[in-house]
């Protein structure tokens, strides 16, 4: 995967995430219902939207992370060992700051 390919599909998948967080935020936000029962199945719920949100953050801090690497000139290359990140693994995993070994290990 080159750079700027790369950057393209994280740039949009940024934007997805931050429209996410967006609802999540305003989901949380809404105010709880009055009856004990709603209110308990609309906190585990809340519990949930929270979990998703925190898993949508560490993504999005790996994707500010990458196009960071790609700003400097350092994409694709593990950031442990030095070695060139496969193609095959950038396609799937373009934030990935990680070669296949090293992430085995990690």
């Amino acid at each position: 995967m080159t750079p700027h390919h790369a950057k393209t599909v994280l740039i949009a998948r940024r934007k997805e995430l931050l429209a996410d967080l967006q609802d999540i935020e305003h989901d949380l936000d809404e105010p709880m219902p009055k009856d004990w029962e709603d209110r308990a199945s609309e906190r585990q719920g809340d519990e949930v939207l929270e979990a998703l949100g925190e898993s949508d953050l560490q993504e999005l801090r790996g994707i500010e992370a990458a196009l960071h690497r790609i700003a400097d000139g350092t994409y694709g290359v593990c950031v442990t060992c030095g070695d060139e990140i496969s193609d095959a693994r950038l396609a799937v995993l373009p934030a990935t700051p990680f070669c296949k070994t090293c992430a085995a290990n990690h």
